[in-house]
């Protein structure tokens, strides 16, 4: 939720930001005028309170004619101040619907576009020439399967498609990955977290998934639970309704967490194999701090992702993601994507988004600073999504023989082993 009095004093700003989006830039306008009804109405609601007040202090002391005028104007005073009481309801109920539809205000520096409009702003490692070395390189489905290590076809049996098993040295390199990662959040000051799957609406609503993202929230009606799509949900409300001494921050946490996303839209997208699948493990890396401080986190969140990338001996590009492709939440986006051998290009596999004060308006999160209480800024980055990271890891360090060597980052996690080797059929 953006800052209203912002919205009030230069709402042309917030045209260009939906339209940058590819949003509604008349929900801009809605807004503030059901913004002006809502100020407009309370300030009349104030005013017929003050005169029914000052009307009850004169009947005290009133008598006769004078008396019985002044109760008959205090019934209708009463009938004024219900109505304009259910009117600033009303108006503040509309004014709060209106503004969780608006997205966060886009980075002046973002690049204006869609999906396809980022912009490369580094590259690193080396992308194998597999040409050069003699051999055609498998796909992960096909080594991760000769490993004993991916099966999707049970998967699709026991849950349908876009499910999978990691089976043997699979489910040893899941945990592998999960602590290396763990690891490396710690000693770089984070909290480690294990985090609720489950969420009630208002922690999804005030982490902006359900707006234009909702298409891909589980949600168990039942209950009236949703299941997250990522840790940023539950680690974002953790201090919800909190007021943070400003002295505490920054706070980071690293949670660790199943997520689940429906994956709507994405029909004949990235059907082979575990790329893009409904239920995946993540170690997401949240950060609280000082609204000032909020764009220098961003980049170390991105610095602490390329970092993890850097040992995992991938070869990888970050991008600064469009202005439509942000989401509903952040107001500067920046992946890592990692080159996939047999896609011959570079594929999402961390994302660090700086949200400003978005969340924290939402969730009402804010910090202390002195007499000063005021939202604070909230940042996440993806460390390690496993299902996408094992895809990188077995794609670029295979061998001839269909085995795959190991990072030596991930070898004390895995009992040393260098190699990963295929199992006897």
């Amino acid at each position: 939720m953006i800052d209203l009095r912002l919205l009030r004093e230069d709402p042309d700003r917030v045209r260009a930001s939906q339209r940058a989006r590819g949003e509604d830039v008349a929900l801009v306008d809605a807004l503030l005028s059901a913004d002006e009804r809502r100020r407009s109405s309370g300030v009349r609601f104030d005013e017929l309170r003050s005169e029914q007040k000052s009307i009850g202090k004169l009947i005290s002391k009133a008598s006769g004619d004078e008396k019985a005028e002044l109760l008959k104007k205090t019934g209708q005073l009463a009938a004024d101040v219900k109505a304009a009481d259910a009117e600033q309801h009303e108006a503040d109920e509309e004014t709060k619907r209106l503004a969780l539809q608006l997205g966060n205000l886009v980075h002046p520096d973002v690049p204006v576009g869609g999906e396809e409009d980022f912009v490369v702003l580094e590259t690193h490692g080396t992308i194998r020439d597999f040409a050069a070395e003699g051999f055609e390189p498998k796909d992960h489905l096909e080594l991760g399967e000769a490993l004993g290590a991916i099966d999707v076809e049970r998967g699709a049996k026991v849950s349908g498609s876009r499910f999978y098993y990691l089976t043997g040295v699979g489910a040893l390199l899941e945990l592998a990955l999960v602590n290396a990662a763990i690891a490396q959040a710690t000693e770089a000051g984070f909290i480690p977290m294990l985090t609720p799957a489950l969420v009630r609406p208002r922690a999804m609503e005030g982490t902006g998934f359900l707006g234009q993202a909702a298409e891909n929230v589980y949600h168990l009606e039942k209950d009236d639970f949703y299941l997250v799509g990522t840790s940023e949900v539950p680690l974002a409300a953790y201090h919800m309704d909190e007021i943070l001494d400003a002295d505490k921050l920054p706070l980071r946490y690293a949670g660790f967490s199943p997520c689940f996303r429906r994956e709507a839209g994405t029909y004949g997208k990235d059907t082979r194999g575990i790329f893009r699948v409904h239920q995946f493990d993540k170690v997401e890396m949240f950060s609280y701090v000082l609204p000032e401080d909020a764009e220098n986190e961003h980049q170390r969140l991105l610095d602490w992702e390329k970092q993890w990338l850097t040992a995992l001996e991938l070869p990888f590009q970050v991008i600064d993601v469009a202005s439509g492709d942000l989401g509903s939440s952040a107001s500067r986006k920046f992946d890592c994507e990692a080159w996939i051998p047999t896609q011959g290009k570079y594929r999402e596999l961390t994302s660090a988004s700086n949200c400003d004060s978005f969340q924290a308006r939402r969730l009402s999160v804010r910090l202390r600073d002195g007499k000063k209480v005021q939202p604070l800024a909230t940042l996440n980055g993806t460390l390690c999504a496993v299902p996408r990271t094992i895809v990188a890891i077995l794609e670029n360090h295979q061998l001839p023989d269909g085995s795959v060597r190991v990072p030596e980052v991930l070898r004390p996690y895995l009992g040393g082993r260098e190699f990963l080797t295929p199992v006897a059929k």
